[in-house]
């Protein structure tokens, strides 16, 4: 069975291809949770009218199911509570100019 950290890893590998940061750093995945080989993931974009919403279903969906143990992956999105450059990580931040 897979494990959060697993699903969390394989996350960072699904860059916004606006920002060329991944969705974990930039504060997108709200959580992860894991139903036997089902994995739910709750996240949001930067703004409601985000053009990205399939291609991150898809882009996560993708690579999610590579995970052993993983056989479906259910995507969310939501918009409560809106995301902000808060939610970044500090690295994040840096590369995209933001002050601390």
């Amino acid at each position: 069975m897979v494990d959060e950290r697993e699903v969390i890893d394989k996350l960072r590998n699904c860059i916004d291809p606006e920002l060329g940061i991944n969705i974990v750093d930039l504060g997108l995945i709200y959580s992860v949770g894991i139903d036997d080989s089902r994995v739910n993931v709750l996240m949001t974009l930067t703004t409601p009218g985000c053009p990205l919403d399939s291609y991150f279903v898809r882009d996560i969906t993708d690579k999610l199911k590579t995970l052993k143990g993983v056989k479906d992956v259910s995507v969310e999105l939501t918009f409560e509570p809106p995301w902000s450059p808060v939610k970044m990580s500090t690295e994040s931040k840096d590369l995209l100019g933001f002050v601390n």
